[in-house]
């Protein structure tokens, strides 16, 4: 039986990837239209392959070194080993793999959803979301094929293979070499976030400024430099960027879930890790669930709501997930369990998953609201644009720091439920909760670039107003799902940070954070200050390379006679190269800052101190990508609503009126907010809690025993009684 569970894992990984080459066909055999849409996409495609290629050759070196530097730490203590180099390289693959699979697939899908969308809104919708469950897919299939793979090699090398316990050092052991897949997932995620969002925005922001501002033609016209270099920034940055982040993200979370349910002891079928079961099953499941749910978004006609579709295609994945987790959780785990002294039932865990949905479910709604057109948030920038750039400005930094209150709450009251329903086990089984549909999640994510890649086509082909439409119909909704996809991401890894820095605290041989140590205080200072400062690493890149964009787009267009007559063609090569460097030598700096500060902060000051510094970066960092995603998505569709006219005061304006103007300036401040630093921030706080769960062992304050170590404290037992809740005071409680 437990043979069989655990071979489960990897197979529905298998299950996930051969649906997603059966999609990955049925998108590519489309038509893909006349010969001016195939060379646009070619021009895409062509130049997102030469912005991954020019990336995997840094990254490429980056593995190398850290790989012998774990390769050698792996030898300098006892519940680690150098095969932990080689977990790091295939989990840094397999999220560069995941990346490169949905940009393949978004640069063949966006210009046959052009082509489809030239019949009908329906045919537009099913090539642009197939597309987008390529990515979905791929990522979750390549995430549980992995990690389920991994885990059942060093279950067997360094657990069975000496007849040791699930709770002792050798399961320790198995988990601690197991991060380094996750370690290798987030670092490429960092990079491919932080790169692929410099590239974007600065390709983004030149366009907008000389493009729609100076020059006054409209968004993705075919005479503008940048705007092929826009395009491509979508897919790099918004397709493959967000490909690695979620990759990272969900392998993150369930390994957290895995490493704290090492600590539990669990008399059950399957000889005792059941609780490290648990989240890779949900996982699997999840996959399952969300290729069901798939088949749930669709619309009628072209009178069809494409945001509803949408959601009831998310909305059915998390409500089959949740009732699929009850019988789980019922065969898996024993009627009692307990960690860190906290004691719980396996209901309580089934409470904490359906918590975790309910959270996640939540995020997206409040998401949803504060950056969907015809909303109040929204509707109020678009008032104050009115008056001007600085009011429409000061409308969306409103907007985006109002936006974290909810979130925030929601998040509080979910972490808070989580653990009185089965303590740190119960926060982190509900992140994996949370993270189960993320196949469903990736795929409307990526939908939105997609379709907004098919509207630059149809612009740039100057066909019929009909086909935009369609596609801006598409291009809107996939804003939303943009920003609502983040919303989704920046809780997981709240959720997923919390678990990462308990199980630190466990490892790390400390009991608690005391932050009335002046040197514990202090990190947290420092903690909190990170996010501002890697944002400003961000934000400032984006600047300069929208400079340089900015510089290049007005040399084209003074020294290339005939270019605004059609006669002549923009060079968009010189454009693609100046995002393509910049992003490449631009994305070091954020980069070492999460890789680096957990290494100096442990080995000098400690693991108290170093607990600290994660503390704050986790609450900052959360609360900085809430505002930055949000304010960036509702200026976004502010500008987007001048394209179909909106009243103000009484008055009707559309696009290239002065309020509309004020729009653009808004929507050009937001861009590097909702694609650079605001999605980046949900892969720092997670990837510094990873390097910390790393080096946990080399600066422990305890000594590992065969045995987890036993300490004397009052605590609360659950118990069961002919079926009723007996609750009783116990001393002796396992740590």
């Amino acid at each position: 039986m437990e043979q069989a569970l655990i071979y489960m894992v990897p197979a529905l990984g298998v299950l996930g990837l051969i649906v997603m080459a059966i999609k990955s066909s049925w998108v590519t055999k489309q038509e893909s239209g006349d010969k001016t849409m195939v060379e646009l996409a070619g021009y895409i495609a062509d130049g997102a392959m030469a912005f991954l290629r020019a990336e995997w050759k840094v990254l490429g070196y980056f593995a190398v070194i850290a790989m012998i530097l774990l390769g050698w730490s792996g030898m300098m203590v006892e519940t680690s080993s150098p095969v932990i180099a080689v977990s790091f390289l295939i989990g840094a693959f397999f999220s560069a793999f995941a990346g490169y699979i949905g940009m393949r697939i978004a640069t063949k899908a966006n210009v046959r959803t052009t082509q489809a969308a030239r019949t009908s809104l329906k045919q537009a919708l099913k090539v642009s979301f197939t597309g987008g469950s390529v990515m979905g897919l791929g990522v979750a299939g390549l995430a549980v094929l992995g990690l389920g793979s991994l885990f059942i090699l060093f279950y067997h090398l360094y657990v069975q293979s000496v007849g040791a316990g699930v709770n002792g050092v050798e399961m320790e052991k198995a988990l601690e070499v197991l991060a380094g897949f996750s370690l290798g997932a987030e670092s490429i995620a960092l990079f491919a976030r932080v790169g692929g969002g410099i590239y974007t925005k600065a390709a983004d922001v030149g366009a907008d400024l000389v493009g729609k501002v100076e020059a006054g033609i409209p968004e993705d016209d075919v005479r503008n430099p940048a705007t092929i270099a826009d395009n491509v920034g979508d897919n790099v940055g918004d397709v493959a960027g967000m490909g690695a982040d979620l990759f990272g993200s969900y392998v993150a979370t369930i390994l957290a879930t895995m490493v704290l349910g090492r600590e539990i002891v669990s008399e059950d079928a399957f000889g005792g890790i059941a609780p490290i079961l648990l989240p890779m099953i949900l996982a699997g499941l999840g996959i399952v669930f969300s290729i069901l749910g798939m088949a749930f978004v669709t619309i009628k006609d072209e009178k069809g709501d494409v945001q509803k579709a949408l959601n009831m295609g998310n909305w059915s994945s998390i409500i089959f997930t949740g009732i699929a987790s009850f019988f789980i959780v019922q065969y898996m785990l024993p009627e009692t369990l307990s960690i860190r002294g906290y004691a719980f039932s396996n209901m309580d865990v089934f409470y904490a998953i359906i918590l975790g949905l309910i959270v996640g479910t939540l995020m997206s709604i409040i998401t949803e609201y504060y950056t969907a057109m015809g909303k109040r948030p929204v509707m109020s920038i678009i008032k104050q644009s009115a008056t001007g750039h600085a009011t429409n400005i000061i409308g969306g930094l409103s907007v985006g720091m109002e936006s974290t209150v909810l979130p925030i709450l929601v998040l509080a009251g979910g972490i808070y439920g989580a653990y009185e329903f089965a303590g740190l086990y119960g926060v982190a089984i509900a992140a994996a909760g949370m993270m189960a549909t993320t196949a469903m999640q990736l795929a409307i994510d990526a939908f939105g670039p997609i379709a907004d890649n098919a509207g630059g086509i149809a612009e740039m082909s100057q066909l019929p107003e009909e086909v935009r439409g369609r596609t801006d119909i598409l291009d809107a909704v996939g804003n939303t799902t943009a920003a609502t996809g983040k919303g989704f991401a920046i809780a997981s890894a709240a959720l997923t940070s919390l678990a990462l820095f308990a199980a630190f605290v466990g490892i790390a041989g400390i009991d608690a954070i005391d932050i009335y140590k002046a040197d514990v205080l202090a990190g947290l200072f420092v903690g909190g200050m990170i996010p501002f400062i890697f944002s400003s690493l961000a934000i400032a890149a984006v600047g300069r390379a929208a400079m340089d964009m900015v510089n290049e787009v007005r040399r084209q267009f003074r020294e290339i006679p005939g270019i605004m007559e059609y006669k002549a063609k923009p060079e968009y090569d010189k454009c693609v190269e100046i995002s393509t460097k910049a992003s490449i030598r631009e994305m070091i700096a954020p980069g070492a800052i999460a890789l680096i500060t957990p290494i100096i902060v442990g080995f000098i000051f400690g693991p108290e101190v170093l607990g600290g510094v994660l503390a704050g970066v986790t609450v900052s960092g959360v609360l900085m990508g809430m505002f930055q995603s949000n304010a960036g998505g509702a200026w976004d569709n502010a500008k987007k609503s001048f394209e179909k006219g909106v009243e103000i005061n009484g008055e009707m304006y559309y696009k290239k009126s002065e309020p509309h103007k004020a729009s653009v300036t808004g929507d050009t401040v937001g861009d590097p907010f909702k694609d650079t630093s605001g999605p980046s921030m949900n892969i720092l706080i997670k990837l510094m809690s990873i390097v910390a769960l790393v080096i946990a062992p080399h600066i422990s304050e305890g000594n590992h025993g065969e045995t987890m170590a036993e300490k004397v404290e009052v605590k609360k037992e659950i118990k069961y009684e002919n079926g009723k809740k007996v609750v009783t005071e116990i001393k002796k409680v396992i740590k």
